[in-house]
């Protein structure tokens, strides 16, 4: 795992080197046990990522230590506690004022700076080489596919070498950990997000020329392996291993997955008290916070693609579903990986991966096509047929032009007739109350759909989408002085809702894809 980072005896050693062996990989459930238990629970802060993100002033053993002694006292208080022994993270505050006569272009290009961020070393922050740019809001690390979006605004607005710089963060992570994580927390350490690091690796070869392929195949590799893990003794008796599954036509699919049936250190007590309602529902603790876990590596945290029943998050069950927009991207991996290794001059391997994508590209055809809705749909491994949730997943195909033109064209009619509304396209067709449905529209969906549909020439659906999109974000930056983390797109008028937070300001993906989008 490379260097140990250690913490510091505050007020136990008068010598500053010497350092705890606890090592700081450990998340801080992990690490403060009981005590990070209480204080979730007793929600001593209102959002649970607060004490996930705080910073010990002493050895966790030695603040574990004391709280057993103290918290027995009469007039014990745990905030208190918390308050003598940790930094608390401050509010995000930029102390920056919108001008909202600006062009939201020129207040994104002032933004960059503000959201722009030195490596920091803390309890849970993972130390990365290089600057990086954060969402915004209560998201104050380098978030995985978020940067992607991002990225394409950077490069927008001439901002090479911050480009130059997140790749090579996200290498970093690989090096180090094997994989990249949801993002630089050690919490975030069991799962990933969708694996967009070789489209990311394609975007940085538009400026630096093809060798930046060669540069980042080992990256690429590493990340594939992460993946594939244990395809090689998937079989008709063990049809699934962590992030692959064998299906019943005999190809190899992939799934959403986390290595800990706990649940989330930032979203601590939203998920214990879940688990204390899902027991109606069959669903014991540990597969409930499993699922839960892998529905954040989708990045579609939370939608109805992953629950039985579209209402009811207690029915979630994400690693029972293979998804198509996950299954897009590793093809979108495979060919790259071909790519590289002919421009590597190995051109054993490169056909090795050119046989793996087919491979891949059949079995999405044959498992993620729905003859019956005539669209891309997630599939269900439990009923052996597709789920129930149409969601822009189903653009993904198109975006890397695996459709035929006869798919593509009914994918279109339903993006046009029901996806499509006044600020832009909905992440999903249902109302669940989770905001990644409807009537919520995020940027990245925005940016997939756009160019999905232009790869396939419905270029009018396509400028529609493309230019509501930006009416609703220049809309809100007038009445505000903020981009948004999310929209809602069927009322411009109202504010987008749902989820575990308030809607974040910032924000980096919204800002890469408007000014994208102002681009084109």
């Amino acid at each position: 795992m490379g260097e140990v980072l250690g913490y510091n005896l505050m007020n136990s050693t008068k010598d500053p080197q010497v350092y705890s062996t606890v090592p700081a990989i450990l998340p801080p459930d992990q690490l403060f046990g009981p005590l990070f238990h209480d204080v979730q629970m007793n929600e001593v802060f209102d959002d649970s990522i607060t004490f996930a993100d705080c910073f010990p002033k002493r050895a966790p053993e030695e603040i574990l230590s004391l709280y057993e002694m103290e918290k027995h006292k009469k007039d014990f208080s745990l905030r208190d506690f918390v308050e003598e022994y940790f930094d608390i993270p401050a509010k995000v505050e930029t102390d920056y004022d919108s001008d909202q006569q600006l062009p939201v272009t020129k207040h994104i290009e002032k933004l960059w700076p503000l959201l722009t961020r030195e490596s920091q070393t803390n309890c849970s922050m993972l130390p990365l080489p290089m600057p990086y740019v954060v969402p915004g809001g209560r998201f104050r690390g380098l978030y995985y596919w978020d940067s992607y979006f991002t990225m394409l605004g950077l490069q927008c607005s001439g901002e090479h070498e911050l480009i130059r710089h997140m790749v090579e963060n996200f290498a970093h992570l690989i090096d180090a950990y094997g994989h990249i994580p949801n993002a630089n927390r050690s919490y975030y350490m069991s799962r990933s997000q969708p694996p967009f690091f070789a489209k990311m690796v394609r975007l940085l070869s538009e400026i630096d020329g093809d060798d930046i392929l060669t540069k980042y195949l080992p990256h690429m590799q590493k990340e594939y392996n992460y993946w594939m893990d244990g395809y090689f003794r998937l079989s008709e008796r063990e049809t699934d291993f962590r992030r692959v599954m064998h299906m019943p036509d005999g190809s190899v699919l992939n799934r959403y997955f986390d290595d800990l049936p706990a649940p989330r250190p930032e979203s601590y007590v939203e998920d214990v008290n879940m688990a204390h309602s899902c027991a109606p529902y069959g669903i014991k603790p540990g597969e409930l916070y499993r699922h839960i876990r892998a529905a954040c590596e989708s990045g579609w945290d939370f939608s109805c693609r992953w629950f039985r029943e579209e209402t009811k998050m207690e029915t979630i069950h994400t690693t029972e579903i293979i998804p198509v927009d996950l299954n897009c991207l590793l093809y979108d991996l495979e060919l790259t990986l071909c790519d590289a290794y002919e421009h590597y001059k190995y051109p054993e391997t490169a056909v090795y991966f050119r046989e793996k994508a087919n491979k891949r590209k059949k079995g999405i055809m044959e498992n993620l096509w729905s003859e019956s809705k005539k669209f891309f749909m997630d599939f269900d491994t439990t009923s052996s047929k597709s789920t129930k949730i149409m969601s822009l997943a189903g653009v993904f195909p198109l975006f890397f032009k695996m459709a035929t033109e006869e798919q593509a064209g009914h994918v279109h009619q339903h993006i046009k007739e029901s996806f499509l509304k006044k600020g832009g396209v909905v992440a999903t067709l249902h109302e669940s109350g989770q905001q990644w449905d409807s009537p919520n529209g995020w940027a990245p969906m925005q940016y997939m759909t756009y160019v999905a549909l232009r790869n396939y020439g419905f270029d009018e659906t396509a400028e529609e989408l493309r230019s509501r999109w930006i009416a609703i974000n220049e809309q809100v930056f007038k009445e505000t002085g903020k981009m948004m983390e999310k929209y809602n797109v069927v009322d411009p008028e109202e504010s987008a809702g749902g989820g575990e937070y308030p809607n974040q300001d910032g924000f980096g993906w919204t800002n890469g894809i408007y000014l994208w989008f102002k681009n084109q």
